[in-house]
């Protein structure tokens, strides 16, 4: 499966539509599950799922597979279906699951089609703060229909920088990010897929992770890409669906290769 797509390519208007109607699909499920006592299951590698992921995700994936049956679905809730297809939609219902059962509003649904294993169109969605910022291949990033810029950061003195947690780095990777960390104006923690929603609308100017699935990551890139910054794994390289799940996203290109630089160490 190749990575790239041909110069001006541009993602079809009914795919753009789908992915619209996938995120208003799964915020009823979301909202009704929010902020009350759902049961929590722990998976295989101890992560938390609810109910709200699961109910979710399928309802995404039935109106995916009702309307263009042959695309092939990557799911975190319900697995892989036809994922050699040229179009495949890679679904993550709620990303930060564990912030959904605290009742914090930090997580999002993501939802990305990959082209040939290049993520070409993203959505992040907030179903509680009503928030869904949108952009693909020909179509520039928005926040609820208005358009979404990165800002300008041209040193690690002046960033702040944000990571899930880091208890989600290993032994390997963790050093690398202390290094980001002493570095950046300011670290922050939290917010899973919302701090790069952030950085998508200048808030925030620089994302760094490792471990990530593709599921948690496909829908970033066309997000921020299309908003003017960049977004790759830790060696530069762009993400495709078979990536490492090591990601840093900033919102200015100086920035991006200044941190890279740190992460080689």
């Amino acid at each position: 499966m190749t990575a790239a797509c041909t110069p001006g390519f541009v993602v079809p208007a009914e795919f753009v539509a789908l992915a619209g109607r996938l995120a208003d699909a799964a915020r009823p499920v979301i909202r009704k599950y929010f902020r009350t006592p759902v049961t929590v299951d722990d998976k295989a590698d101890s992560s938390p799922v609810t109910i709200a992921d699961r109910e979710a995700e399928a309802t995404m994936r039935a109106i995916i597979s009702e309307t263009f049956p042959e695309h092939g679905i990557l799911g975190e809730e319900h697995g892989r279906h036809n994922t050699d297809a040229e179009w495949v939609w890679v679904l993550d219902p709620i990303d930060g699951t564990k912030a959904f059962i605290t009742g914090k509003p930090s997580f999002g649904t993501l939802i990305a089609l990959a082209h040939r294993g290049k993520p070409v169109l993203g959505v992040i969605d907030q179903a509680i703060l009503d928030e869904r910022w949108l952009g693909g291949a020909g179509h520039p990033t928005t926040l609820n229909g208005q358009p979404a810029r990165v800002r300008d950061c041209d040193a690690l003195a002046k960033a702040y920088a944000y990571t899930t947690g880091p208890e989600f780095f290993d032994a390997d990777t963790l050093p690398a990010w202390n290094r980001i960390a002493e570095r950046v104006k300011q670290p922050r923690y939290g917010c899973d897929c919302y701090a790069y929603a952030l950085l998508t609308s200048g808030f925030v100017d620089l994302v760094v992770e490792a471990g990530l699935k593709p599921y948690d990551y496909a829908a970033l890139v066309p997000v921020i890409e299309n908003a003017g910054g960049t977004v790759t794994d830790w060696l530069g390289q762009p993400l495709t669906i078979a990536s490492d799940g090591r990601v840093c996203a900033a919102g200015d290109a100086r920035l991006h290769a200044l941190a890279l630089e740190v992460l080689a160490g």
